[in-house]
């Protein structure tokens, strides 16, 4: 069986990343890409790399031109999807791969957007680590679906193993990640101007101040903490796409190295997106440039009684579309690898 598909916000990166793989799925077939400011023009003017899509032009973002769709993905602004969303019919699937229904409370979206909270839909990191309940079990029954924030994403996936386990501590967790300035989206702004970014690194959201600090906590407390805290610094560099994050926690009195990594191992096992590397390996951007695969190294800092986590994601594929449309085969019904690579482009 064939879904028909409509990608709004498809003149951005992560809409483009979307048509990038959707390209490939043998099950879903694109027939609507909408914009805003682009509207009314072909979409190869707007994403000129997607040439098996030459004909489709991008329409205005509307219920109406979304409405009748097996499958809906919507690449939008924060504050954007939620007005749109609520008028699509129920039996329609939607994957929001912007942040209005990622965050379960009103109080955090308060605090950290602004606006209306539309409510939060089912989470879309298929390997997240619970204490109840199954991840794929929720998405699978599931017609709306939030996919996550790339950042958060990595950051959960590369901590829950730990929370679940109970040999990492909740409190003085540390985030600190190198991310490309796809991730900002596709608009103009002067730091993300080449110019501003070569041959430089500089954070940003420094001190407590980042969007995605409330949805790790989420998925965290999802995985048994109670009360997380975790100090995140994203840092800007010059790469086109890619996260490097690097995660330390403090190791419960008495655990051994054994059960430190039985924990991750045990998480993992069986994955295919999500592979822990083998011990004294360490992940890098460019393994994972373009494939739906996250890579986690695990360390041990003795001396300093706390474990180190490395991850390595491609922010706009594992981090986005691809967890995306990872989240709508299980939903569908159909192979969660389907139309995903895991393997990633080199040089």
């Amino acid at each position: 069986m064939t879904f028909s598909v409509a990608v709004s916000g498809a003149s951005g990166y992560a809409g483009g990343e979307l048509l990038r793989l959707l390209a490939s799925h043998p099950d879903l077939e694109v027939r609507t890409v909408t914009a805003h400011q682009n509207a009314g023009q072909k979409l190869i003017a707007a994403q000129p790399h997607l040439r098996s899509y030459g004909d489709l032009v991008l329409q205005p973002t509307t219920p109406e031109v979304l409405a009748g769709h097996d499958v809906v993905f919507l690449a939008l602004p924060h504050g954007k999807s939620g007005e749109v969303t609520e008028h699509l019919a129920p039996e329609t699937l939607v994957i929001d791969c912007g942040a209005d229904h990622r965050l379960e409370s009103e109080t955090d979206w308060a605090a950290f957007y602004g606006g209306e909270h539309y409510g939060a839909w089912t989470y879309g990191v298929p390997e997240l680590p619970r204490t109840t309940g199954d991840q794929r079990a929720d998405l699978a029954a599931s017609r709306r679906i939030a996919a996550p924030g790339c950042n958060a994403s990595t950051v959960a996936l590369s901590l829950a193993p730990g929370i679940l386990a109970g040999v990492i501590e909740e409190r003085d967790l540390v985030s600190v990640l190198a991310v490309g300035p796809s991730g900002a989206g596709k608009s103009l702004k002067v730091n993300l101007l080449a110019s501003e970014i070569l041959g430089s690194a500089s954070p940003y959201a420094v001190g407590g101040s980042h969007r995605h600090i409330p949805e790790i906590q989420q998925a965290l407390r999802a995985a048994g903490a109670t009360s997380p805290t975790i100090s995140f610094t994203p840092m800007l560099v010059p790469m086109s796409r890619g996260i490097l994050a690097v995660s330390t926690a403090r190791i419960v009195p008495g655990t051994d190295a054994a059960s430190i990594r039985r924990a991750w191992e045990t998480a993992y096992d069986g994955e295919r997106f999500v592979q822990l590397l083998p011990e004294g390996d360490q992940p890098r951007t460019a393994d994972v440039q373009g494939a739906n695969t996250a890579l986690i190294g695990l360390s041990i800092d003795e001396a300093a009684g706390r474990v180190v986590v490395t991850a390595a994601v491609d922010n706009l594929v594992k981090g986005t579309a691809g967890a995306a449309i990872q989240s709508a085969n299980i939903a569908l019904g159909l192979p969660e690898t389907t139309g995903l690579p895991v393997n990633g482009v080199a040089p």
